[in-house]
């Protein structure tokens, strides 16, 4: 490949996309700790005033006086099952088993039987104190209303079968008005049937809806915990749309249309929350605690209509492994939770889609190791792409057969730029040369390293997966960790990827072989922007997946290959001269471009000659 002015913009352009994209991920992580730390302030501003308010009251002496009877419990003939004993029950198949409480009758921790987490445990999902689903009920009349997780519902009611399993809770009084919370575990699935069940419906709740309230927790799953948090978002099908935000740009997000599904994101694992005959509106929110184990935690507060009596709400819930081809089973636009390529990058999405992700699958599975799965899908991106590299070589061989002649036309008009560029347009001209065929494969390689960046980011199996050295393809392969330096932390991070180096290294042997192939340049920097570009990757690529920087390496190697074998063996440099030849003695006609790119540059030319004349 030639470096040519329009090459280098176009690595130019390339490398301002890279720094964008790393930029604008640098400033959210900013932004969130920023806000995290005056969450923690404001917290502990609240503390000290309520402890200070406390100190402040007057002590009461309690001695000797009579016990004082607590207060009615607000949940009228429900009162009683506020006391109890909490109960495990489990279902499980293949993929999941899953653990019931009998308190709130719902879901006390989802395990992943095919994930582990970095102390090689099973991956736990929805399991803290903080996870659960939740409304409030109302009690007899004046006694005000519970939350639903404040009650010991009654023994489960467990039945299994091969297809499914079923584990269902009632809560329920003397008055005949009934609570029950069943859940169904299907065969090799993730996804959990949730439906609550209300006979008496209108004593339970007001307005006829049910108020739901969803909390989830993500827990720290991955080895870089800012990383996790950079990919991690909340997802959402509102009115058939389906959208999504991610930490640090926005906290909360209102819903005044019907709402399908929400779901928390932490890269590779998902919760989703979905309501077959969709909620009626709602709010969710999300914050990042400030500590060491939590991703994010998210709140959604929804509502539910409810008409009739005896009612079903039917929802379901989904803790398991953000992989698309699991979740466009379930159609509902889950998919999209999946970033295959989203937002300014969405135009990536059907490279990886119908071409990245079919083809991937299937080196996998054919070999077995997903390095050499890897290898083999860069040599087929590099075989789709081979009529355009051909081509850019060809062009690059061209110019150089026109480089005496181009050095005639620097000597000529020296530093008259402008005229040159005239008379250099007009020579590509006459000898069939499109100067603009040098850049086509750098900028081709903008959406395909966007759409690989999207899908090795994305893909689950690559998770806990090693090669050669790297123990986790879905993580930077560290060869050297070193403690937080001030300053070289934040720009390169505190280990050295080798993987990276491999890329870079095999970048700027390209960088040499070019420009040792290319005329010398007076333009500083055209003249080394090439060799400084590898080092901005040493830094971009430091923190991202070995998956990335090992196809980054392949393809550069298979680069190289293909530039010394094409521009040695397979272009015949005299018979480009002799074509070249023939070429500007045809007749050319000039394109509609063309014409006017000469046309301003006589009239900025004559402009120039006017200036001077002024200024003599």
């Amino acid at each position: 490949m030639k470096f040519d002015r329009n090459t280098v913009i176009g690595f130019v352009l390339l490398a301002l996309l890279f720094f964008g994209l790393f930029y604008f991920n640098s400033q959210e992580q900013q932004r969130l700790a920023k806000n995290n730390e005056i969450e923690r302030k404001n917290k502990a501003m609240q503390a000290d005033s309520i402890a200070k308010a406390n100190q402040s009251k007057p002590k009461i002496d309690t001695t000797n006086r009579p016990e004082q009877v607590q207060a009615p419990i607000a949940a009228g003939q429900f009162q009683k099952a506020k006391t109890g004993t909490e109960k495990i029950d489990t279902l499980e198949n293949d993929l999941v088993k899953i653990g019931f409480t009998n308190k709130g009758g719902q879901i006390k921790w989802v395990e992943l039987k095919k994930f582990k987490n970095q102390d090689q445990q099973l991956v736990k999902l929805a399991s803290s104190p903080f996870d659960k689903i939740d409304y409030k009920i109302k009690g007899d009349s004046g006694q005000g209303t519970s939350n639903i997780t404040d009650f010991y519902f009654t023994t489960a009611n467990i039945s299994k079968a091969d297809s499914a399993q079923r584990i269902s809770f009632t809560l329920g009084d003397s008055l005949g008005r009934a609570i029950t919370h069943e859940f169904i575990l299907k065969k090799d699935e993730y996804m959990i049937d949730f439906n609550i069940r209300a006979a008496r419906a209108n004593s339970f709740f007001d307005n006829e809806t049910l108020n739901l309230q969803w909390q989830y927790r993500a827990m720290k799953q991955e080895q870089d915990m800012s990383y996790e948090r950079t990919n991690s978002q909340m997802g959402y099908v509102m009115d058939d749309e389906f959208d999504y935000f991610t930490i640090g740009r926005r906290n909360e997000v209102r819903f005044d249309k019907p709402v399908e599904w929400v779901a928390m994101r932490q890269r590779f694992f998902n919760g989703i929350l979905v309501a077959k005959d969709n909620f009626s509106g709602g709010i969710i929110n999300w914050t990042s605690p400030n500590d060491s184990i939590t991703v994010v935690q998210s709140t959604a507060g929804l509502q539910h209509a409810i008409k009739g009596e005896d009612v079903t709400i039917p929802l379901s819930v989904y803790y398991g492994p953000s992989d698309f081809r699991i979740l466009k089973t379930y159609d509902k636009q889950m998919g999209k939770l999946v970033n295959l390529g989203q937002g300014i990058y969405a135009f990536v999405r059907p490279i990886n889609k119908f071409i990245v992700l079919p083809v991937f699958d299937f080196f996998s599975n054919l070999v077995g190791s997903y390095g050499i799965a890897i290898l083999l899908l860069t040599f087929v991106i590099r075989l789709l792409i081979s009529p355009l590299t051909y081509t850019s070589y060809l062009s690059g061989a061209k110019m150089k057969v026109l480089r005496p002649e181009i050095e005639k036309l620097r000597a000529k008009f020296g530093t008259d730029q402008q005229a040159m560029s005239m008379e250099q347009m007009k020579l590509f001209r006459e000898a069939g040369v499109n100067p603009l065929g040098g850049c086509i494969p750098a900028l081709l390689q903008i959406p395909i390293f966007f759409a690989l960046y999207s899908f090795f980011n994305s893909y689950v199996d690559l998770r806990g997966e090693n090669f050669l050295w790297a123990k986790d393809l879905s993580a930077y392969d560290a060869i050297v960790t070193f403690g937080d330096i001030p300053i070289i932390s934040s720009i390169y991070g505190n280990h050295v990827s080798l993987f990276t180096i491999t890329a870079c290294l095999t970048s700027f042997l390209i960088s040499i072989y070019s420009m040792s192939m290319t005329p010398d340049q007076s333009n500083p920097v055209l003249k080394y922007m090439p060799y400084i570009f590898p080092i901005f990757l040493l830094f971009i690529f430091n923190s991202l997946p070995a998956a990335l920087t090992w196809y980054y390496t392949v393809s550069n190697l298979v680069t190289l290959v293909l530039q010394f074998v094409i521009l040695n063996y397979i272009i015949d440099h005299d018979k480009i001269l002799a074509k070249m030849e023939e070429n500007r003695k045809k007749p050319k006609a000039k394109s509609k471009w063309q014409e006017r790119f000469e046309q301003m540059q006589e009239q900025q030319k004559k402009l120039k000659e006017m200036q001077a004349k002024g200024k003599r």
